[in-house]
């Protein structure tokens, strides 16, 4: 991803376009014939020479050409006619913007594989679900991966159309007029280029084009921040159902031996605050002056190479995380029963009020034994004490409910019987 962003990679895109339109013009027999294979042959760039003389010029395309022109010769004279600086810059931006996008989307490519591997691995493994952070319902391992599994494909899909709206350029002149340019230009150079002409366009190309790009970038970042928030959850040394990889000989802690953190998954969640901030200074860029201005220019010159380097860094990491992380089903088991019995609530209303209860008569039976466990399960105090245990006692549920419907309500395997159907409507 970081060779997109050298000086080397740009000024060979600036060349490649200067040559493109040469070749056109000579076609269009503006420039004598030959000309273009000449230049071709002998020009030559050098990132350091070009600094040197831009540091005189303050003009980064006059001081290309200038070094282009020290080894072309006098044919030199036919490049960039017609032509302003944002036909070239602009141009080649789109162009590696597409280039590290079609990189980026191979990242989530890679990630979807590895979340359907380890989401097809546990995809019965139960799990509670929580709810503002609290034990809800059983749910499986799986079922969560798939989730994940199913958003990152949105991501590619989101990342797949930002690339292609970003795949425009523009050789139309100072003010997008073509008053120096036959339009077949611009169509030549952005069809060898694998772009699309912009239909219309000022001095520059229109930064809703970057804004999306860049905003669904954020997007993409944001969504790996979810998986990262999650398993850092379920790291926590009180739940502890999942782990980051952890090497031999990796340290956690310059204090405390014992320590095993999820630092990876920590530093995704830092990175997405910092793409979520290149999101907004590329939408602070749609708004220009008339034709243009050029306050776009120095924010871009940072954001993009830092936002695509940033996710392809982040897309990295996340899918080493999934493919290598620590699963601990007997953990998860272990959770499932911190509240004993308490997340199978639901089902025994529902069997209350399908008895002939209301729902508000049937909710407090259940509520006043749940709280009861609740008050219980914070010291472990009475440990027989469970909340199937109390229902088997409440005359008011025994008069409505067998032991076998109660059976039924505390069926673990109930929750998950829908499983396989979610899998299939995601493509798991």
């Amino acid at each position: 991803m970081g060779a997109i962003w050298t000086d080397e990679n740009r000024y060979r895109i600036w060349l490649e376009i200067e040559l493109l339109a040469t070749t056109k013009q000579e076609e269009l027999g503006i420039v004598p014939e030959g000309t273009a294979a000449r230049i071709r042959e002998r020009a030559r760039f050098n990132p350091a020479r070009i600094d040197e003389i831009e540091r005189e010029t303050k003009h980064d395309v006059v001081a290309f050409l200038t070094n282009i022109a020290e080894s072309a010769g006098p044919d030199a004279r036919y490049l960039h006619l017609g032509m302003t600086s944002s036909d070239v810059v602009d141009t080649a931006f789109s162009l590696q913007l597409v280039q590290a996008g079609r990189l980026i989307i191979e990242d989530i490519s890679k990630l979807i594989e590895a979340l359907a591997v380890r989401a097809r691995e546990f995809k019965y493994t139960p799990i509670i679900g929580r709810t503002h952070g609290i034990h809800a319902e059983p749910t499986t391992f799986g079922l969560k991966l798939a989730v994940f599994y199913d958003e990152i494909g949105r991501a590619k899909e989101r990342m797949e159309h930002a690339v292609r709206n970003m795949s425009v350029g523009k050789i139309s002149g100072a003010v997008g007029t073509f008053e120096h340019l036959d339009p077949s230009v611009e169509e030549y150079v952005c069809k060898e280029l694998g772009l699309r002409p912009a239909p219309v366009s000022t001095q520059i190309v229109q930064r809703d084009h970057h804004a999306e790009y860049f905003t669904t970038l954020a997007i993409v970042a944001s969504s790996l921040e979810k998986i990262a928030v999650e398993l850092r959850h379920l790291q926590r040394t009180e739940v502890r159902e999942v782990e980051e990889y952890f090497s031999k000989g990796q340290k956690g802690s310059s204090a405390m031996p014992h320590k095993r953190n999820p630092i990876t998954l920590e530093r995704v969640t830092g990175l997405a605050r910092l793409m979520r901030g290149y999101a907004m200074t590329s939408m602070e860029n749609v708004a220009l002056w008339h034709e243009r201005d050029i306050s776009h220019s120095s924010t871009e010159r940072v954001i993009a190479p830092d936002a695509t380097i940033a996710l392809d860094y982040m897309l990295d990491l996340m899918e080493r995380t999934v493919r290598t992380m620590f699963v601990y089903p007997e953990a998860m088991k272990r959770n499932l029963g911190l509240t004993r019995g308490l997340v199978f609530s639901q089902p025994v209303l529902l069997a209350l009020a399908k008895s002939g209860l209301s729902r508000e008569e049937a909710y407090a039976i259940v509520q006043r034994n749940a709280m009861r466990v609740w008050e219980l399960a914070a010291d472990a105090a009475q440990p027989e004490v469970t909340f199937r245990s109390l229902l088997d006692k409440d005359p008011d549920v025994l008069k409505r409910l067998s032991a076998q419907d109660l059976d039924k309500a505390f069926d673990p395997k109930w929750a998950a019987r829908s499983v396989d159907l979610i899998f299939d409507r995601v493509g798991l």
